[in-house]
């Protein structure tokens, strides 16, 4: 091969960093090469990492492996180890030039393959600018980074670091460059993102950001948030979702589970009814919005009685695009340590809260039949409605913005018919 390929797994955080990765490695003048960038957040994700380099030395016997990312911030011995890896980067390294400069020759010792910092150290997130996002339709702009709390099951602070916001007017730069690219759809992402501003001059909110941007940039036409904490939902947010047009009628919420005892023991920031009281208030200012949530199922500790609560709360919540993941005891936090269930008991409970996300989402696209909805054209002949659910958009052009009516669906997504000329 040559130039250089990225593999991306995980968060939209690292679809957009990935494009950074790939420009500062260019910049240093790196060619035939892979980089890996791994995601932490289950044992899963670290097996598909390590499998993926094993394939990418067998297609690629002479090209020049760099596996960064979180689960290389976490782990960096199990991937030094490696000997399909040539070099490991921390998740501050991984976006200087300088990182990809000078890397180690081919063979050397575990410890000469490493350049992973202590993460922690990490005091600011500086901007990024990138102009295009590989493979996508929708632009991800980076606005934080890290996290300062300390999730019972969640390993990602010590591959993050704590939190770090990029100023506003480095996210507005970022944003107008993007959309001067010709993307139609902005998505700001952040580990944490809710907890954005805290500490810039003046503690701006995610919120306002959100706000600031769409009143800069009026030719934004669409703007997301990846994944938010609602607890941390600020004034300036619900603002959006009663007023703004533009910005879209979805939101992904970090759930995590339906039960308070459980909550408490995963040191969430909320209780159920906080979780069902900001659903109910968004859904009040804006009656299109649909939610997706993140949702753990066997989570030490759990009885069938705190299970059932986490699939009522799916229900109550009305969750149209819900995440099950079964838990996986990741090592270093303190849910591992606390007492473990079956894990067949863990596999079946999280097969049945997929039922219910499956039967909800047929719901959700019932509801849908019969309404008006602008669709972004991604890459893949589907579309993306303005509350996030997918539709069949045969034969139109890739980030393209179309009208149409909402016809029916076939189970899985929707099916329209164009109701007008396609957007400019």
């Amino acid at each position: 091969m040559s130039g250089i390929e990225v593999i991306t797994f995980g968060c939209r955080l690292n679809t957009y960093e990935s494009e950074v990765m790939k420009a500062q490695a260019e910049k240093a003048g790196l060619n035939n090469a892979v980089l890996v960038n791994t995601c932490a957040v289950t044992g899963e994700a670290v097996r598909q990492a390590r499998q993926a380099i094993r394939r990418v030395r067998r297609d690629n016997p002479h090209a020049r492996i760099i596996v960064t990312g979180c689960a290389a911030q976490t782990e960096k011995e199990t991937f030094a180890e490696m000997a399909e890896v040539d070099a490991v980067l921390g998740n501050e390294e991984k976006l200087s030039s300088a990182s990809y400069r000078g890397l180690p020759d081919f063979g050397v010792s575990a410890e000469e393959k490493l350049r992973v910092n202590d993460i922690m150290s990490v005091k600011a997130t500086a901007p990024q600018m990138v102009r295009h996002i590989d493979g996508h339709v929708r632009a991800f702009i980076r606005v934080q980074n890290g996290c300062n709390h300390r999730c019972t099951f969640c390993i990602i602070p010590y591959g993050r670091g704590n939190s770090r916001s990029v100023p506003m007017g480095a996210v507005v730069d970022q944003a107008r460059k993007l959309v001067d690219s010709g993307y139609r759809e902005i998505v700001l992402t952040g580990v944490d993102a809710t907890s954005y501003g805290g500490d810039l001059p003046g503690a701006p909110t995610l919120g306002l950001l959100a706000k600031t941007l769409l009143k800069q940039l009026p030719d934004i036409r669409r703007l997301r948030l990846s994944s938010i904490d609602s607890i941390e939902a600020d004034a300036h947010l619900l603002d959006l979702i009663a007023d703004e047009s533009r910005f879209m009628p979805h939101l992904h919420l970090s759930l995590q589970h339906g039960d308070d005892m459980i909550l408490k023991r995963m040191k969430r920031r909320h209780l159920r009814a906080d979780a069902l009281r900001f659903i109910e208030e968004a859904r009040r200012l804006r009656p299109e919005m649909s939610f997706g949530a993140d949702m753990i199922a066997g989570f030490p500790t759990e009885t069938e009685e705190m299970f059932g609560n986490t699939v009522r709360l799916a229900e109550e919540a009305d969750i149209a695009h819900l995440h099950v993941f079964p838990y996986s005891p990741r090592p270093g936090t303190p849910a591992a340590r606390m007492p473990q269930l079956d894990r067949s008991l863990v596999k079946e409970r999280a097969a049945r809260l997929r039922v219910t996300g499956h039967m909800l989402h047929q719901a959700h696209l019932d509801g849908m039949i019969g309404s008006r909805q602008w669709l972004l054209v991604e890459n893949s002949g589907l579309a993306h409605t303005e509350n996030f659910t997918l539709a069949a958009a045969p034969g139109l052009r890739p980030g393209e913005l179309v009208p149409a009516t909402i016809t029916g669906h076939n189970g899985k997504h929707l099916d329209m018919q164009l109701t007008a000329a396609a957007a400019a």
